[in-house]
């Protein structure tokens, strides 16, 4: 637990994962505000993926709540959750083992304070998930530095005069694909409807060739202008531009926060309502990060008009109390939503038994 500030016993309880950079955010995030912060335990991973595999569960929430000492320091039972959570952590879980009521706070740390000043009330924008500028910098970055390293573990002994070249290339082409992304992102859709596992995603455009492309005529006008034309020139950094094209493009989709993963088999399957189930709760819509539901409170009936954005998360499916949504697949099977809480997604798109879930089924047997 940290303190943030000089919380007293009416300060707001608020909990992260205990990945390093969320940490530090939330903390920058919190500056000037007084409030209680605890760091649940999920094995070092993001709050997004690591509730969606498994590894931030209802458990790691409520042994945080238990072990930390907060109760003895609120007057409240009140917890503010990460919203991307809502995949793997259950409120209803939560308030009945542990007796705190949580809230879903918004999508990014910055938006805490605003939401806290809001009387725990978010607007939209707080609930959407984006892919700002600099988060594609940084996704780049992310790509670019290792495949920089390896290229030059390869080159050295093999091209060692193209090793500045190649390098130059690869950010710049890193930072080319990733820069663009407004230009064709509401483009982009993952490769065909084929079963199994989808390595090279270059949307419908298919920007990374076309990049590609460009280079090779850049290469082919640099070297007759300059007169040392030759074939093997432009075969060699032809095939090492086009290695390090399709090395960047590896599931583009799966490294943006608006697509899903191009490895995930969940990519085919769509949310299904439940109109005869759905009393309107709104959970649906405080949870989803692309803002795909709305929910008529007069008629107490949700409903989907942006049902094109979904990411197929689950968080929807998780949270509705009422079990009036599941998952559905091209071939009309339906995967109920005690499937979906019960079974996580590991990095392979595969769902396997969540870590709670299968520590409870070796206890009871």
């Amino acid at each position: 637990m940290v303190k943030i500030g000089n919380p007293d016993r009416n300060a707001p309880v608020i909990l992260t994962c205990n990945y390093h950079l969320t940490v530090a955010r939330v903390k920058r995030a919190l500056r000037g505000i007084d409030a209680y912060l605890l760091i649940a335990n999920s094995r070092g991973v993001n709050v997004w993926c690591a509730a969606s595999g498994g590894l931030f569960t209802n458990h790691d929430v409520i042994s945080v709540l238990k072990t930390s000492g907060i109760e003895a320091l609120v007057d409240h039972r009140n917890l503010i959750l990460p919203q991307l959570a809502a995949t793997g952590v259950e409120v209803k879980t939560i308030l009945k083992k542990s007796g705190w009521r949580a809230v879903w706070g918004p999508v990014y740390a910055k938006d805490i304070p605003a939401f806290i000043a809001n009387n725990l009330e978010k607007n939209p924008a707080m609930r959407r998930v984006r892919f700002p500028l600099s988060d594609r910098i940084e996704m780049a970055a992310a790509w670019a530095f290792p495949i920089s390293i390896i290229s030059a573990l390869i080159m050295i002994p093999l091209w060692r005069e193209a090793l500045g070249s190649l390098v130059l290339g690869i950010w710049a082409l890193s930072f080319s694909i990733f820069l663009s992304f407004p230009l064709y992102g509401n483009r982009l859709i993952t490769e065909g409807k084929r079963r199994g596992f989808i390595l090279f995603d270059f949307g419908r455009w298919g920007l990374p060739l076309i990049l590609w492309g460009f280079l090779m005529v850049a290469l082919v006008t640099y070297s007759v202008s300059v007169g040392d034309f030759s074939w093997g020139f432009i075969v060699r950094w032809g095939f090492a531009s086009f290695i390090i094209v399709l090395i960047l493009s590896i599931d583009l989709t799966g490294s943006t926060p608006v697509y899903k993963s191009g490895l995930h088999e969940d990519r085919l399957l769509k949310v299904v309502l439940d109109v005869d189930k759905c009393k309107g709760a709104g959970f649906c819509e405080q949870v989803c990060p692309r803002d795909c539901f709305e929910v008529d409170k007069e008629r107490h009936m949700a409903s989907m008009p942006r049902a094109e954005l979904c990411v197929q998360c689950g968080a929807c499916i998780v949270q509705c109390p009422f079990d009036a949504l599941c998952f559905e697949s091209p071939g009309g099977e339906i995967i109920p939503p005690e499937a979906i809480r019960k079974f996580k997604l590991n990095l392979m798109g595969r769902r396997l038994v969540s870590r709670e879930n299968s520590a409870s089924d070796r206890h009871l047997s």
